[in-house]
């Protein structure tokens, strides 16, 4: 009998493509930077505890898959997790493009899919989470553009005027005219902004809105992953250290949304190809020479990111052992092989762990399919025999 989650995990694998799944069942490696996470994590959700950190890793050797890992871990801690890649599309610069991929990439706990406004069509206009997030808009953000919007949105029977309002929410900003406009309609009353909104200025007031807004819907804080984070490196020399700035509002305390913990997934050569390479610390000291914080802490902070390394031989057993077990499962059959003969197999798939096990992969279905693969034969039984080099008695 197949197992359909089995076959998925070894697809997941073969492809190369970086899956959940897999970071749900592949999850003991590095049990000391996972440690680490985990009593951040802890502390986000007993503590309030923002925070941040940037891990980084040379190319194919389990970067994103960690993320995986943290994103399940979240998860099981009753966390609402955001997971997106940075790319051209979504530039670290442009904090308003960041938060439109972070909010269509939003995961609620025990949900495979996206999406989280179904939550809040369930708020009636005078719950106590209405209130609250009401007053917080009001009183706790640069400026109070939310207030306005989230009010009407919870007051308005107009299905476009709605989904207009929703759509602002998810990061697709409306102008402040048709907000006005919606609000006056509503209330019959004029809409007076402390501080004209503008989304390349004030587009925190969002993210920290999002993150009181989890935490009043009962979960324990926002995890937010970013992966493919060197590719800031692509950007020109002033909106690198524009990116650097807003990288400070998820990795310092200070600076984070409520019960909110970031990780940037960072190549192991950006330190070398972008900070060193294109002299970060000196473009600083040129653009902004009142004005390097929050910046330099966070190139600071770039410079000493924990770097991963491969994995042991122990481990790397572990995780072959695993994926022995999952093919067998997969695929209705019993590979009795030794870890050695699994781990020889991998030889020739390079150093890096992704290709290491698409080796192993391979070699375990030569075996499935054909009952042998190079030296090693699996017999009916499913054990291993090994051919040996002996010239038959006629070769003399």
């Amino acid at each position: 009998m197949y197992d359909i989650e089995a076959r998925h995990i070894i697809e997941a694998l073969r492809s190369g493509v970086p899956s959940r799944a897999v970071g749900q069942y592949f999850s003991e490696a590095r049990p000391k930077i996972m440690k680490e996470i985990s009593g951040k994590l802890d502390m986000v959700c007993e503590q309030g505890k923002s925070g941040g950190m940037v891990i980084c890793g040379k190319y194919g050797e389990g970067k994103t898959h960690l993320l995986n890992t943290v994103f399940n871990l979240a998860h099981s801690n009753h966390m609402v997790v955001s997971y997106l890649s940075l790319s051209k599309e979504t530039p670290m610069d442009k904090l308003y493009l960041v938060y439109q991929k972070m909010i269509q990439n939003t995961y609620l706990p025990k949900r495979q899919q996206p999406g989280f406004m179904y939550e809040l069509e369930k708020i009636s206009a005078n719950s106590p989470v209405a209130n609250e997030m009401l007053f917080y808009a009001a009183k706790h953000l640069e400026t109070d553009k939310l207030y306005y919007l989230f009010r009407s949105y919870l007051n308005t029977e107009d299905a476009d005027e709605k989904f207009l309002l929703q759509a602002d929410l998810e990061g697709d900003f409306i102008a402040n005219a048709p907000l006005k406009k919606i609000y006056r309609r509503i209330f019959n009353q004029p809409v007076k902004y402390n501080v004209n909104f503008t989304k390349t200025k004030h587009c925190r007031d969002y993210i920290s809105f999002m993150s009181h807004l989890f935490m009043q819907l009962g979960y324990h804080g926002w995890v937010i992953l970013m992966d493919e984070t060197e590719l800031m490196g692509r950007l020109g020399k002033k909106a690198r250290l524009n990116a650097y700035r807003n990288m400070a509002d998820f990795l310092l305390p200070d600076r984070c949304p409520e019960a909110a913990f970031s990780i940037f997934a960072l190549s192991a050569s950006y330190v070398e190809d972008v900070i060193e390479g294109k002299h970060e610390y000196e473009n600083l000291e040129e653009i902004y020479p009142e004005e390097q914080e929050p910046a330099k802490t966070v190139l600071d902070l770039l410079v000493r990111a924990p770097q991963l390394l491969p994995l042991t031989k122990e481990e790397i057993n572990e995780v072959l052992c695993k994926i022995q077990d999952f093919h067998g499962r997969a695929y209705g059959w019993t590979p009795n092989l030794s870890a050695a003969s699994l781990a020889e197999s991998t030889q020739a798939g390079g150093y890096l762990l992704r290709t290491k096990i698409r080796a192993a992969i391979e070699f375990l279905d030569q075996l499935y399919q054909y009952g042998k693969a190079g030296q090693t034969t699996i017999n009916e039984l499913g054990e291993e025999t090994f051919e040996e080099d002996v010239p038959a008695l006629g070769d003399f």
